[in-house]
């Protein structure tokens, strides 16, 4: 169990997530790995500084509870160190990776749909689908024209730095273009593990209850926008809007939030808006 999140084995040496596409796990982004991003020098790994996309888990298991801390500290502190190689190499070539988190089925990929076909598809957008099993989202997005690449993550509850590298090298981003990374569905681990990403947001719909940043603080806390979405639903639920933004507000003072309806087009111009500011703005790194 991984220390942190208690989501399958984070330590264990194996590979332990399954993809729909092949990759070398060998090689850094930086590196010549045969897949287009960044051969030569550039922002890969430093000789013997164990940066390794495929296998940053490592073999910190320890036999019993009084190792927790150390493991975790270790887990993170590697993920980071990773998550910052990512954050360079993407601000080298002016992409914004914009994080997408929520829980199971507050219409984040329905949102992403809609979005890329506004956007026009094409080289400038492309995406990481993050699952637990199946790649059904990835082939929901491709159909519309973005190119895509399924991370499953087995028993994992999360997308951690190392997959995000993986996805990158076979994605190749064009420069100045946008990655969006659709997360697992969780509310907790998704928030402990830095990417690289560029923005942190979190999509919630009005059918969860006006409680959600209260139960889960630290994942609002880390966003850098909160995307309301199912507006459409408002007048068959209970869902106070002045109290969830109180709610919100406790936790992220100065979070945006923006009110969609993903299926109907309610709010997205505001968000393309929002998007467009981060595209437009110099991005710096994600620190929460």
């Amino acid at each position: 169990m991984c220390g942190t999140c208690g989501c399958a084995e984070y330590g264990d040496p194996g590979h332990d997530h399954d993809h729909d596409h092949d990759h070398d796990h060998d090689q850094g982004i930086g590196s010549d790995s045969g897949h287009g991003i960044g051969p030569g020098p550039g922002p890969g790994p430093a000789p013997g500084s164990g940066y390794d996309p495929g296998h940053g888990r490592g073999n910190d298991r320890g036999p019993g509870r009084g190792r927790t801390v150390a493991v975790e500290q270790r887990i993170l502190a590697r993920n980071d160190d990773l998550a910052e190689l990512n954050r360079a190499w993407l601000a080298g070539r002016g992409v914004l990776a914009v994080n997408l988190m929520s829980s199971p089925g507050s219409g984040k990929t329905t949102l992403l749909e809609r979005t890329i076909r506004d956007m026009g598809g094409g080289p400038g957008v492309s995406v990481v689908e993050g699952d637990q099993e199946t790649a059904f989202d990835a082939e929901r997005i491709r159909a519309t024209g973005c190119r895509a690449v399924q991370v499953n993550t087995g028993a994992g509850c999360h997308l951690d730095a190392a997959m995000l590298a993986g996805a990158l090298r076979e994605l190749d981003p064009a420069p100045g273009s946008v990655v969006f990374v659709e997360n697992v569905g969780n509310l907790v681990c998704p928030a402990l593990f830095d990417l690289g990403e560029s923005r942190r947001v979190v999509i919630m719909s009005v059918t969860e209850g006006t409680d959600k940043p209260l139960k889960y603080p630290h994942m609002f806390r880390t966003a850098d926008a909160v995307v309301l979405n199912k507006v459409d639903l408002l007048p068959y639920v209970d869902f106070p809007d002045e109290l969830f933004r109180d709610h919100l507000h406790r936790v992220n003072p100065a979070v945006p939030v923006i009110p969609v309806s993903a299926t109907r087009g309610d709010g997205v111009a505001a968000w393309h808006a929002w998007l467009r500011h981060q595209s437009g703005a110099h991005h710096p790194p994600h620190h929460r």
